[in-house]
């Protein structure tokens, strides 16, 4: 036991880059499913919700302390805002490529930061400066590169950034909730809240629900929700906000690979800059703001 509770440094490490890899594979998995996207990330919530329960019960025990009321509507809100959140990135995962996705995916951290200096009423330091610059930048690049490429890919790109604006609004509406919840418990219940309201959403988009190939499906809800988020529960809280930021690079670097080797997804010097300046300004919001909490890290989602 006292190697499971207090494991290696490099097995730590290693740990956090294997989630963050397993996260990045959620796009590949989405694109192969054949049910529509929307209901792919009902399925990848609905499929991972008996491990998420039994975790969060190992983690507290059999009769874990009541909720308070406020506290329980937030996780549902919190919920419903995640299933929005993928909801909205799965769409645009359909149009845009994965390396673009998981960026835009990811914006969340930007996001967050921007939300606190307004919180604060401050101006950005010079390195937060630098970060927004970045994201800008690299932003423009690849929103553009995509306008040249389709307006399909280009609209892609607006639904992963609305889902990243939507994750971080799932992080904040959150807040409190951390505070009182374990992580495993705190995402148990809000993926709950989250089932219905992608399945409704599916269901209203006209989408197919039923797979006739569950490999995708399944593998989307280990990859992403179980092992991912697993794997990043448990080795993020060892990190420092750089470490973690860092990390977050192997997401969109894995997707891009993984868009090039299935689906043909070629990137220009344009496309490797502005992924390169928007990656860099997530590492530098990492560092400026708290650490993620470890429930919400990364492509919980996203």
């Amino acid at each position: 036991m006292e190697i499971l509770r207090k494991p290696a440094p490099w097995l730590l490490l290693a740990m956090l880059l294997a989630g963050n890899a397993a996260l990045a594979l959620g796009p590949w998995f989405v694109r192969l499913a054949d049910s529509g996207p929307i209901a792919a990330g009902f399925w990848r919530v609905a499929l991972a919700l008996p491990a998420l329960f039994l975790l969060a019960r190992w983690q507290e025990g059999a009769a874990p302390p009541p909720v308070p009321r406020k506290i329980a509507w937030a996780v549902v809100a919190g919920g419903v805002l995640f299933a929005l959140d993928l909801a909205s990135w799965h769409v645009g995962i359909g149009y845009t490529r994965l390396g673009n996705a998981a960026l835009f995916g990811n914006s969340g951290s930007l996001i967050l930061m921007v939300w606190g200096f307004m919180m604060v009423r401050r101006w950005p330091a010079a390195r937060e400066w630098l970060a927004i610059a970045a994201a800008i930048g690299g932003a423009a690049i690849l929103l553009g590169r995509s306008f040249e490429v389709s307006l399909q890919t280009l609209i892609g790109d607006l639904f992963c950034l609305l889902a990243g604006i939507l994750y971080a609004g799932y992080l904040l509406i959150l807040q409190d909730a951390r505070k009182a919840l374990g992580a495993w418990r705190l995402l148990a219940r809000s993926s709950a809240a989250s089932v219905p309201v992608l399945l409704i959403v599916a269901l209203l988009a006209g989408e197919p629900v039923w797979p006739h190939n569950w490999g995708p499906v399944v593998g989307l809800a280990l990859s992403s929700q179980v092992i991912g988020q697993g794997l990043l529960v448990y080795s993020l809280r060892h990190f420092p906000p750089l470490v973690i930021g860092l990390a977050l690079l192997t997401q969109p670097a894995v997707a891009a690979l993984a868009g090039w080797l299935a689906f043909g997804e070629t990137l220009g010097v344009l496309d490797i800059l502005g992924m390169a300046l928007l990656a860099a300004a997530l590492v530098i919001a990492k560092v400026a703001g708290e650490s993620t909490p470890p429930e919400a890290a990364g492509r919980t989602g996203a």
